[in-house]
């Protein structure tokens, strides 16, 4: 089924698979940029516990990436993860 899938397809149907903590994650890391994971859980309203498994499967997506800044793990969108926002978005629109 995959293989006969656009790129646009699959991203696509990623978004319906993914939980809703995911969508919040990604939309405040368009809306306010890089942030740790403390900023990022009260910012999105996702449990800190939560939060470490929707980074998980944004990072095996390739949509975040997470680097390690001193104590604190920063949490960014990739360039990946900017394209599949604008495309959720456009899609969500139309």
């Amino acid at each position: 089924m995959l293989q006969n899938m656009t790129p646009v397809e699959y991203l696509t149907s990623v978004s319906k698979r993914l939980p809703e903590e995911a969508d919040r994650v990604l939309t405040v890391l368009t809306r306010e940029g890089d942030m740790n994971k403390e900023e990022l859980s009260l910012y999105s309203r996702v449990k800190r516990a939560v939060l470490d498994h929707v980074i998980m499967q944004l990072y095996a997506l390739g949509l975040v990436d997470v680097f390690s800044e001193g104590k604190s793990k920063i949490c960014s969108l990739t360039k990946l993860g900017e394209e599949y926002c604008n495309l959720i978005s456009k899609a969500d629109a139309g």
